[in-house]
């Protein structure tokens, strides 16, 4: 028992600390953009590539139960080192706009084998409570999102490669952690056969549907809003010149507070269940994409951080809930390929909403386009409330 105590902290820590790949690009955009000339719309064209990639793994992995046959801590160790040397590919002088994507379609092809993998070894510790253990580890996620934000906010004079290169080394520290420290969980169950179909028999189980689609819809809405944070607050900046904010450190702390989000909701769900709290988080972050306009219009700036605040809490606070549900109606025999295939069309469906927001961003008044995010959790909503049914 005290041997799973502290599995948990170092699962969290390293799950930190290698996610920190993921948004490593988009901390660093304006530098990269100057570096090497690109258009303005890379920012949604470099986060797209990182999803792209992360999509390729999770469908790669899932095909061929890659986190069920092998030991799922030297599968999170492996893709951590490998993920961490495409992150320092953007660091080459002389990149293009394809290099760029490249490195970070495969920095994000070798996080299939880190977000995901790190929630089946915490599913393979706690069968009891594993809502609040998610929680903890999709909060770690957060943060491991938002911090090279902070770090670019923390570094404003240095040579914007140390933030790729930090980042880098912290996935190899993580990495590195969860191999020596966190063996097979007691509760995995090897699945030593391959089976090509594992990944569409779990979709004929109706519970692990549904939560499977609330899902989906609460993806459409949450890496389009973390990708366009800064964005929003660029935008605010342009249209209030008398408004100084400190970008990097704000989009920090937005993203940021939804792993204090995670933790919450996790400690929430033993209380009341995963399901309820999942929807009530849903149902506010929907809120908050339909009254977007009125709060985006404010001239009131210290009223827009706030929303945004409440907003980066709630739009990831149901995250590590929807996995729990995910979890706990797999076969447990096909846990690790439940989760990753779940997270494969997940973040399909980011690709596509944040397209549409880059695009919108263009021809639309920037104030109104996130009401489009809504589309997700109402659909996502619709889905949860036909399985009480």
């Amino acid at each position: 028992m005290n041997k799973v105590k502290w599995v948990l902290p170092i699962i969290v820590i390293s799950q930190f600390c290698c996610t920190s790949l993921w948004f490593a690009g988009n901390g660093v955009m304006n530098d990269l953009v100057n570096a090497f000339q690109l258009d303005a719309t890379a920012l949604g064209y470099l986060t797209s590539s990182v999803q792209l990639g992360f999509i390729a793994g999770t469908l790669i992995f899932a095909l061929l139960t890659i986190a069920d046959r092998y030991s799922p801590s030297k599968v999170f160790f492996v893709c951590a080192i490998i993920g961490s040397l495409f992150n320092l590919g953007v660091i080459i002088e002389n990149n293009t706009v394809f290099s760029l994507l490249s490195f970070r379609f495969l920095t994000g092809f070798f996080l299939a084998g880190i977000y995901p993998v790190g929630m089946k070894i915490a599913a393979d510790y706690y069968q009891k409570g594993l809502g609040k253990s998610l929680g903890f580890l999709v909060g770690a996620l957060v943060i491991g999102t938002a911090f090279p934000h902070l770090l670019k906010g923390l570094t404003i004079g240095f040579p914007w490669r140390v933030v790729i290169i930090f980042t880098s080394c912290l996935a190899c520290v993580g990495g590195l952690l969860m191999f020596l420290f966190v063996p097979n969980g007691p509760y995995r169950k090897s699945n030593q056969k391959f089976d090509f179909s594992a990944w569409l028999k779990v979709f004929k189980i109706k519970k692990f549907r549904s939560a499977a689609f609330g899902y989906f819809g609460h993806m459409w809405e949450l890496y389009a809003f973390w990708a366009f944070v800064p964005v929003i607050l660029k935008n605010y900046s342009v249209t209030h010149p008398n408004v100084t904010f400190n970008i990097p450190i704000l989009s920090f702390i937005i993203i940021g507070v939804g792993g204090i989000a995670c933790v919450i909701g996790g400690y929430l769900s033993q209380l009341f269940g995963a399901k309820k709290i999942a929807t009530t988080a849903l149902l506010l972050s929907c809120i908050c994409c339909l009254i977007s306009p009125f709060l985006l219009s404010t001239n009131y700036s210290p009223a827009l951080i706030i929303f945004l605040i409440f907003w980066g809490m709630v739009v990831i606070a149901d995250s590590p809930l929807f996995s729990t549900l995910v979890a706990q109606n797999a076969l447990p025999e096909s846990k690790g390929t439940a989760l990753t295939i779940v997270n494969c069309i997940g973040f399909s469906i980011t690709i596509l909403s944040i397209q549409l927001i880059n695009i919108l961003n263009v021809s639309w008044n920037p104030k109104y386009v996130y009401i489009i995010l809504a589309i997700g959790p109402i659909l996502g909503l619709i889905a949860l409330y036909e399985k009480k049914n």
